[in-house]
């Protein structure tokens, strides 16, 4: 299984024409248009995934690049999502800050 990342996607493309773009270079297992989490519209962005690695490699040397609804996508494999750590945010224990708001405090 490979997944593949689309971007500079279209608000208007749906997964039935990304399903039908991909599955011209093999099996498509699952296509998902990522979406805004509060307002439900699409982000420009999806992901691809094709049941072979060598369908998916030639899908994306021959999409990356060509149209779709008036844009050219950027089609390439994805990578994976990097792990959070409880560093990751710098350790602050909330992100409200030190102190008291500013108010005298020697920060």
């Amino acid at each position: 299984m490979t997944n593949i990342f689309v971007g500079n996607l279209s608000f208007q493309t749906t997964q039935d024409e990304l399903q039908a773009a991909f599955s011209a270079y093999g099996a498509v297992e699952r296509v998902n248009i990522v979406t805004d989490r509060d307002t439900g519209q699409p982000r420009g962005f999806a992901f691809v995934e094709m049941t072979e690695r060598r369908d998916a490699e030639t899908a994306i040397s021959q999409l990356n690049g060509a149209d779709l609804n008036g844009r050219a996508m950027n089609v390439n494999e994805a990578r994976p999502k990097p792990a959070r750590s409880g560093d990751s945010r710098g350790g602050g224990g909330g992100g409200r800050g030190r102190g008291n708001s500013g108010r005298g405090s020697r920060w």
